[in-house]
């Protein structure tokens, strides 16, 4: 049987990104997210519902993150879900389900055009949208229509 672990979300970061080092300084970031639900009641009026998430990020974006968010901010994760268990101090077994973020986008600031692996050289913008030469629709050609 076929397996999935697949997670996209938009939301608003809960509190500022906390930024930490493994042992082998690699960077972790942690923050929460949340995401709202926005539906219609059977009596008509508007309901919400809202969903906090706990989120986390290895590797050299997960810098940006901790640089370029804060808490209120939007963003767009994609990632996979992760299952966390450990034994309290007090004896009691605990768990937690998060969302390990593989990719993120900027939102608000640069029209969401800006993508977690692109993450390098000006993290501040919106990374320049460039289309192929040999595109079929778009890519800069002036020629007619050939139909």
């Amino acid at each position: 049987m076929a397996n999935l672990n697949k997670v996209m979300l938009i939301g608003n970061m809960t509190r500022d990104p906390q930024l930490s080092y493994l042992p082998s300084q690699t960077p972790v970031v942690e923050f929460g997210l949340a995401t709202t639900r926005k539906y219609k009641k059977q009596d008509g009026t508007q309901g919400e519902e809202t969903c906090f998430v706990d989120c986390q990020m290895f590797g050299k974006r997960a810098e940006v993150i901790n640089q370029y968010f804060k808490k209120g901010e939007p963003i767009f994760v994609e990632g996979r879900l992760k299952f966390d268990s450990w034994q309290a101090q007090d004896g009691s077994k605990r768990s937690k389900l998060r969302v390990f973020v593989e990719n993120f986008e900027f939102l608000g600031r640069g029209g969401g055009q800006r993508s977690g692996n692109q993450a390098g050289s000006n993290a501040a913008g919106p990374a320049p949208v460039e289309s192929a030469p040999d595109a079929p629709y778009g890519g800069g050609m002036d020629d007619d229509i050939p139909f």
